[in-house]
């Protein structure tokens, strides 16, 4: 997020694109063959969306760099540099930039996020510098960051039913809640605080709080949170089985501006829902590297 507040993004980058139903349809045999750089870009006449799915002609990995078709992100042992050059969906507007994040520390630490030791989270750099230059849209700013990695060796929706995920900015580092529901039952929960230089503890596990649905999709959402009731600033993303939010929040008694999401395996799995996301994820099979 842009320091003000009013613009962000969130980039992943996707090797076996874990909510791709060209991925599901195929019996998710080959990763390598589902392969996408998911991009949101947020802000007043600036939104964006992109997340089309290639081949693995179309992947280049090394350990420190990843070329997803025409875009890359690249790390120089101090800073990760990440270049755009995409098409959103449904609306083909060209997304073209640099984003580039140094982290303040590096965090060693995993976790196991279900019971079965199939699903990991790394939280690698909890707070980072951002800079944001794009050209298409044209929009610059500085702010905050965050990097993390997940992965794992069955489909989520075979693992999870729903989960509510934030990270919020704060005075000193950031702090980032987990509150996953495992297939079997099981809540999986975690509540760290993370310094500038990347150590992280644990601290007390905050109530669970309800937020308000999300306006167009009815998407049920909530948040661990010490303040009674914390405020949705924003909608960024208002899908029938995912959303991404801004909210205010009180984290280990510091009153916090997070990036808060929902998601609902539940909603993913029904088949019409898959039948919807190729309007948003198209796929191109064929990539001419230059």
């Amino acid at each position: 997020m842009s320091d003000d507040g009013q613009f962000g993004f969130s980039i992943i980058a996707l090797i076996g694109s874990v909510f791709s139903p060209y991925y599901a349809w195929s019996g998710r045999k080959n990763p390598t063959e589902h392969i996408a750089l998911n991009v949101g870009i947020y802000g007043k006449g600036v939104k964006r969306w992109t997340m089309t799915e290639r081949g693995s002609s179309a992947l280049q990995q090394s350990k420190a760099h990843l070329a997803i078709g025409p875009s890359d992100l690249e790390w120089d042992g101090t800073s990760l540099t990440i270049n755009i050059n995409e098409r959103a969906a449904p609306l083909p507007f060209k997304v073209r930039g640099q984003l580039k994040l140094t982290p303040h520390g590096i965090t060693k630490e995993t976790y196991q996020l279900d019971e079965n030791g199939r699903h990991f989270w790394r939280p690698i750099a909890s707070s980072c510098d951002v800079e944001c230059n794009m050209a298409s849209p044209d929009v610059s700013w500085r702010g905050h960051g965050y990097i993390d990695s997940n992965w794992g060796s069955e489909p989520l929706e075979d693992g999870f039913t729903h989960w509510d995920w934030s990270r919020a900015q704060l005075k000193d580092g950031a702090g980032l809640l987990y509150d996953a529901f495992t297939k079997s039952g099981v809540n999986r929960q975690f509540a760290l605080k993370f310094a500038r230089d990347g150590s992280v503890r644990d601290v007390a596990i905050p109530s669970r709080q309800h937020l308000p649905k999300c306006p167009i999709w009815r998407m049920p959402r909530t948040t661990l949170s010490q303040h009674p009731t914390p405020k949705i600033t924003s909608t960024l993303e208002d899908t029938p089985f995912y959303s991404r939010s801004q909210i205010q929040s009180v984290f280990d008694g510091e009153n916090c501006r997070a990036v808060h999401e929902s998601l609902d395996l539940k909603a993913f799995s029904n088949p019409l829902v898959r039948c919807l996301l190729p309007f948003r994820m198209p796929r191109r099979s064929r990539y001419q590297k230059t």
